[in-house]
């Protein structure tokens, strides 16, 4: 008998990790899935015009909020890894036992949309890519978009007032009001803390040496008037991505699904029906 102990020894503690919930999304129609991933300043409603326009016309349109956005759980590390993951289990719920969906990636959505593609090209059927990059660099012009907001978090956390400046900041001369207030709405609910961590993890971005292997089917779409992401910048990814299609939408700008949605929507129908898009300028 053992002296100074108790002979019943404790079971090992045992560890479990509840899976993780879902992004959450809003679908409409049915059809073909087409999975649409806002930007850094949006959440599910960024893509009503599209959600409304694809359900009438026979795909399944469902858009996400991305992770830390709306009812959406936040991830850590906040990663595009992460939210990559996120949005495969997306898809895996949303078409299971396999099978590919078309992503439509705005801004930082389109990031994700990359990463995705690269990881899973088996669950990507169709990719667009708007007011996008697949790289962010010191120096250009999207880090210094980062910085000023970041620098605008730090003097002032009110998020209606910041969206108020991006959106003006964004856009083009031609952009449809209703498509601009639908923008500041969509701003305004992004969580101030949610949308540091968002802008701070596009600093890190960098999939250009990758472009190469994206080899589903691919649309670009740039605005003429973005600052942010210029026309060049979409121009050198349709280069480095074989096969794919670049429209420029004139009078706008980082946000041409709001800005001119007939304009965003009638090259996205064309690409979806296989059709060349024609080149809007």
């Amino acid at each position: 008998m053992a002296c100074g102990h108790d002979s019943k020894r404790a079971a090992p503690a045992l560890t479990y990790h509840a899976p993780m919930p879902l992004p959450t999304f809003s679908t409409l129609g049915a059809g073909p899935l087409v999975l649409l991933l806002h930007g850094s300043g949006g959440g599910f409603r960024s893509f009503a015009p599209q959600v409304e326009t694809l359900a009438s016309l026979g795909w399944r349109a469902v858009a996400w909020d991305m992770p830390g956005y709306g009812y959406s759980a936040p991830i850590e590390p906040y990663t595009f890894k992460g939210l990559a993951e996120r949005c495969m289990a997306l898809i895996e719920a949303l078409v299971p036992g396999g099978g590919a969906v078309t992503l439509v990636g705005q801004g930082m959505g389109g990031m994700v949309a990359q990463e995705v593609t690269l990881r899973r090209p088996d669950r990507v059927g169709r990719l667009v890519l708007a007011a996008t990059a697949a790289a962010v660099e010191p120096c250009d012009a999207y880090a210094a978009c980062i910085t000023r907001c970041l620098d605008e978090l730090d003097t002032d956390a009110d998020m209606e007032r910041i969206a108020a400046g991006v959106v003006a900041r964004l856009s083009g001369p031609q952009a449809l009001p209703e498509g601009l207030q639908l923008a500041r709405f969509c701003q305004a609910q992004v969580r101030a803390a949610t949308w540091r961590r968002a802008l701070a993890a596009m600093l890190g971005f960098d999939r250009r040496a990758a472009l190469a292997h994206i080899a589903v089917p691919t649309l670009l779409l740039a605005g003429a008037h973005d600052g942010v992401t210029p026309p060049a910048v979409l121009r050198a990814m349709a280069v480095a991505i074989k096969g794919s299609a670049l429209v420029e939408l004139p009078g706008v700008g980082h946000l041409p699904h709001l800005e001119a949605p007939d304009a965003f929507d009638r090259a996205l129908l064309d690409f979806l029906r296989g059709a060349q898009p024609a080149r809007v300028h």
